[in-house]
């Protein structure tokens, strides 16, 4: 619940924005409290304090869910005042610097705060800084497995920038399950969302503890993820000297089907697996890669007392570091062979079948439905249970990427290896915003003069040219809905980035955010990300729901992490392993355009598996010679 405040003629104005709800309820719309120092910390604020507490606990069965949940935490934590001082005090310096407020005027003040605004919370931040000792102790691999490997790393997560050559990506994040503050957002889109826009659905919160309560968003995830997001303050001060921009918060996944909260009309198929995953981490480890520090960090607020937790994975790592070695730690393998172990994948289109698809494209820009079609589809293998850590070790071994990532959703039986090499989008803590599409892919050749050759082909290939300009122009535009006018601009156009596997064409687009567009604003005039899904984007996306025969899932939306300061980083979820209910899938496609030979695209969407494929199918044949 977000509340305006404001200070005018020493009055604290107080404006909740549940005021429809209060005004029908015959509650006055604003409490304005006059600021007398001896009156109101001797009687006003306390009894003021009373009566709201009292009118909203007897009222708070015949107000709506979320406004109901918004008083329970208030109510819960009503006590714990010393976080919120600063926010009313801010609020009151601003307008009358020299008004001066005794301590019990300020505590009640700050209670005043609390039970009218509970979500806007301070934490406080604890942290360590341990110089070089990344490559002291064998890297982020090393790290992951040491401190967060045992048990199938359950509910654990990894922000894994596995290749970092030319600086694509710096810096690591990972953690898991253990803080205080920890808790698991999990959503289903409701039935309703498949016929009619913006239908909600339903969101299940785990906590620290391990309790669970469920509600249905009528106003779905996305308007519920702003909310708290806007909920989070900080205290700059507190994060001064940190280079990266995650300070604590949400970590996890978007699936595409939520494309229906973002303008597309429906949703012709359900996904098997949760539309959005996300952890609250408060307590965590990252990596810089290019001076190889470790910050190791722990937010906690004000009801909550500090833990050992820094100290205990201190001493972790210096007794890595003891052992000497910079050696890889190794993982015995926890598979459990069965039949289908030496079965490889299987489409769910067989290739005259997606290449029919593709033409069918063809005629959808012929006719001027579409300027350019990301068709995609599925490859799925039955693996039983399986060492999911391991097989994602294996894969970023064989694909490293600036944006890969683990997810271990654990009670979801969801386990995520990405090994993503593709940005969607990201905002910095100057307001920047940043997506860097790809649209263009080669395979890597034999030898070096087969490979400059095939890298010089992609340089100059007129359709891949194609494709990825359209894509820039769709980019330009979503970033321009929230971007300060004339601030878009395309720094880099159409240059080549080498992989393990691949040469892909990646273009940067960059924007200043406007002051009043919130960071899901900006995610949700993107997504999902335009390479992706074509253009123009909505009739796209509608041509490519009736011509795939499943759901995308998680493959095609999102991963990466929303901060405590109002930032995030999110990838696009390619070359990716899902893991769920002991079925593997990797989704795969291309874009179509009105150049494109449909057998080269059914080749090129086969290439871009070869990765994801090959990890599992290896990890699987060496756990098995090792039994």
């Amino acid at each position: 619940m977000v509340t305006e405040v404001h200070y005018v003629n020493k009055s604290l104005l107080i404006l909740p924005q549940e005021s429809p709800k209060m005004e029908v309820l015959g509650l006055p719309l604003i409490l304005k409290c006059r600021v007398k120092k001896s009156l109101w910390a001797s009687c006003i604020l306390p009894g003021l304090i009373m009566v709201c507490s009292f009118i909203l606990k007897v009222l708070q069965p015949v107000m709506g869910g979320k406004y109901s949940r918004t008083l329970e935490k208030s109510l819960r934590i009503i006590g714990s005042t010393s976080d919120h001082l600063s926010i009313a005090e801010r609020e009151v310096h601003r307008s009358e610097p020299d008004l001066l407020f005794s301590l019990s005027s300020k505590l009640y003040l700050a209670c005043i705060m609390q039970v009218l605004q509970p979500d806007r919370l301070l934490r406080d931040v604890r942290r360590k800084k341990l110089e070089r000792l990344a490559c002291q102790v064998g890297g982020a691999r090393n790290i992951f497995c040491e401190i967060y490997g045992d048990h199938k790393a359950k509910n654990t997560f990894w922000l894994d920038s596995s290749s970092v050559e030319k600086r694509r990506a710096r810096f690591s994040f990972m953690g898991a399950k253990g803080g205080a503050l920890w808790k698991q957002l999990t959503f289903r889109l409701s039935e309703q969302s498949d016929k009619t826009l913006k239908g909600g659905g339903y969101l299940l919160i785990e906590d620290a503890q391990g309790s669970t309560s469920s509600t249905y968003l009528e106003d779905g995830f996305f308007d519920f993820l702003n909310e708290e997001l806007q909920s989070f303050c900080y205290e700059e001060k507190d994060f001064e000297g940190l280079p990266f921009d995650f300070y604590g918060g949400y970590i996890g996944y978007i699936g595409y089907d939520l494309k229906v909260e973002c303008g597309m009309a429906s949703n012709h198929h359900r996904s098997r697996t949760p539309d959005a995953c996300f952890f609250f981490s408060d307590n965590f480890i990252v990596i810089d890669h290019l001076n190889d520090d470790v910050y190791v960090m722990s937010l906690h607020d004000g009801s909550t007392t500090l833990t050992s937790w820094l100290d205990l994975v201190e001493k972790k790592l210096f007794t890595l570091k003891a052992s000497a070695t910079k050696k890889l730690i190794s993982r015995n393998s926890q598979l459990v062979a069965d039949a289908s172990s030496e079965v490889g994948f299987v489409t769910e289109k067989s290739r005259d079948h997606y290449i029919k698809d593709v033409e069918k494209c063809q005629k959808f820009i012929k006719d001027g439905e579409s300027y350019e079609l990301c068709l995609t589809t599925q490859m799925r293998k039955r693996i039983g249970e399986i060492d999911s850590l391991g097989l994602y070790l294996k894969l970023r071994e064989k694909n490293p990427a600036p944006y890969a990532a683990w997810l271990n959703f654990s009670k979801e039986d969801l386990c995520i290896c990405c090994s993503s090499p593709e940005r969607f989008l990201q905002l910095d803590r100057n307001g920047m915003l940043e997506a860097k599409p790809i649209k263009g892919t080669i395979a890597r050749g034999s030898t070096p003069e087969e490979d400059e050759l095939l890298k010089l082909q992609l340089q100059c290939s007129e359709k891949d040219q194609a494709e990825n300009l359209m894509i820039v122009d769709l980019l330009r535009n979503d970033l321009g809905r929230v971007c300060e006018p004339g601030s878009v601009h395309v720094p880099h156009l159409m240059e080549v980035e080498s992989y393990a596997t691949v040469h892909t064409m990646v273009s940067t687009i960059r924007g200043k955010k406007r002051s009043n567009a919130s960071a899901v604003d900006c995610v949700r005039a993107a997504f999902p990300g335009g390479s992706m899904t074509g253009a123009p984007k909505l009739r796209s996306m509608e041509l490519l729901d009736s011509l795939e025969s499943c759901s995308r899932g998680i493959y095609s939306g999102c991963i990466g992490f929303f901060s405590y300061n109002q930032t995030f980083d999110l990838n696009i979820v390619i070359r990716t392993v899902v893991i769920h209910d002991g079925e593997a899938s990797i989704g795969a496609g291309g874009a179509v355009v009105s150049l494109s030979n449909p057998e080269e695209e059914y080749n090129e969407m086969i290439l871009k598996t070869r990765a994801p494929v090959n990890a599992v199918m290896e990890f699987q044949r060496g756990s098995l010679s090792e039994e």
